[in-house]
């Protein structure tokens, strides 16, 4: 089965500071599944390293006020793109993320605070009947498969 991952929990450095996150669970479907690394801020144009952003609203802002949505939204897209040209029914994604989270993201003042809410690209999976999950999720995602 194929299943998209976000990049930076297989080891690229694409976070928005050119880090990366790497998560042994998340690699180690690689040996049962054939993994798509994703990372749909890149594939919205946004380069590495990045100002930080989080959502705000339907917006996402970087901290000095500069409005990234439409990056953002067109790296949602592509990430859906990827999902239907390869079938890929799951995706495990950063959590937290403006455009990975799933079920709690940053609120928006950049003050660490979390709220429960989907980043730009899970939630655009999500309605396309992608199945998405946080990298703390894997568990419950291999019950499933």
């Amino acid at each position: 089965m194929r299943i998209l991952v976000s990049a930076c929990l297989l080891g690229l450095g694409c976070r928005y500071d050119g880090a990366s996150k790497p998560c042994p669970a998340v690699i180690a479907l690689a040996e049962k599944h054939e993994l798509i690394p994703v990372c749909p801020e890149q594939l919205g144009g946004l380069p590495t390293p990045r100002k930080p952003a989080e959502r705000q609203g339907d917006r996402v802002c970087t901290r000095e006020g500069g409005d990234v949505t439409e990056h953002y939204r067109r790296g949602a897209e592509e990430t859906l793109r990827l999902a239907r040209l390869l079938d890929c029914k799951y995706a495990v994604l950063k959590e937290r993320s403006p455009s990975c989270g799933t079920g709690e993201i940053y609120d928006g003042s950049f003050s660490g605070r979390l709220i429960p809410g989907d980043g730009v690209a899970a939630s655009l999976l999500r309605e396309n009947g992608v199945t998405v999950v946080g990298e703390s999720q894997i568990s419950s995602l291999m019950e499933s498969l």
